[in-house]
């Protein structure tokens, strides 16, 4: 990598000033040779020109939400091209095999993005063993509420919490319930019984999870192997009056099963993503008093982007310090990520 590499964004101009608000700018512009407000448009033929122009030059390409896939003929027009620092989570579809084969380095600020999901998730857990959405409708109904009377089905006190995933989110939440009386349990087909133990969580299977949790977080990728992971019959095997919390994607759980659950009132959901997203306007679960739904904010937003730049900045610093990228993606692995 040369001393000042060229350096190019493509991704939503919009989300720069968030991204890389003036201190994380200063030390991006300190690194590279890069304009703030130049921005290649990757998506419109009519502009392939100019891009071509840009990319020409390029070693560095700061990608994030907006940027389509680096397709053969984009590539192509970047010759110099040696590493992708994605500000987004995800980079499947951000490169075709063949970029993997030139051996274009990516990094994904996933990590990054995970802190403030945990964080959404650890919030609505604590919640949840507390009663406070039932309690809120109780409330609101009544108007009024018995001074010291004592509500005995709350409390976090020992409660089972299962978490679906060890994804980078999912190991957050386990860091994050730990100076709390949960116990956890997780399924995780990649994560074995001595790593379940370096956690400090107990590995099971998907149905004893479903079956025995309290609280059941999910925290998988969606993948071909994961839709509908948690499906109608495993949603019936949950227990009366258990919390389904869902930040991953919508199309892990069957949402018709789930919303018959739901209807019944038997169980209760705190859902960030749903299948379709955003749902019908005439889906029953806006009004129910069992379903808390939130507009995908879980994931990073408003101040909480500038994180996403930095992870490019300091990984830009380690490439020019000749050290290995901290957060590589390694193509071997995306078939099992989000």
């Amino acid at each position: 990598m040369p001393e000042r590499p060229s350096a190019l964004f493509a991704l939503e101009s919009r989300h720069i000033p968030l991204l890389f608000p003036p201190e994380v700018m200063a030390r991006l512009t300190a690194l590279a040779d890069v304009d703030p407000d130049t921005v290649v448009d990757l998506r419109h033929p009519g502009a392939a020109a100019a891009a071509r122009r840009l990319l020409a030059d390029t070693e560095v390409l700061i990608t994030g939400w907006g940027c389509p896939t680096l397709t053969v003929d984009v590539l192509d027009a970047a010759p110099k091209l040696r590493a992708v620092l994605h500000t987004g989570g995800s980079v499947k579809y951000l490169l075709p095999q063949e970029g993997w084969e030139r051996g274009v380095l990516v990094s994904s600020a996933a990590a990054a993005n995970a802190l403030p999901v945990a964080e959404y998730t650890l919030g609505m857990i604590l919640l949840a063993g507390k009663g406070v959405f039932e309690l809120r409708e109780r409330l609101r109904a009544e108007r009024g509420f018995v001074q010291g009377e004592i509500h005995p089905h709350v409390g976090n006190v020992g409660r089972r919490v299962g978490l679906v995933g060890a994804s980078n989110i999912g190991r957050r939440v386990i860091e994050l319930l730990r100076p709390f009386d949960f116990e956890v349990l997780l399924h995780d087909p990649y994560v074995d019984r001595a790593e379940a133990a370096r956690l400090g969580v107990r590995q099971v299977s998907l149905t004893t999870l479903l079956a025995t949790s309290d609280i059941v977080s999910v925290h998988a990728p969606a993948t071909p192997a994961t839709r509908h992971l948690i499906d109608r019959a495993g949603l019936a095997s949950m227990r009366d009056g258990a919390v389904l919390v869902n930040t991953s994607r919508g199309s892990l759980i069957d949402h018709d099963a789930l919303a018959v659950e739901l209807v019944s009132g038997r169980l209760s959901a705190v859902l960030d993503v749903t299948e379709p997203e955003p749902l019908p306007a005439s889906s029953p679960l806006y009004e129910l008093p069992n379903v808390l739904l939130t507009p995908h904010i879980a994931g990073s937003h408003g101040n909480e982007l500038r994180r996403l730049g930095l992870i490019a900045v300091e990984e830009l610093e380690r490439l020019l310090a000749g050290h290995a990228l901290r957060y590589r993606v390694d193509h071997g692995d995306l078939h099992r990520v989000a």
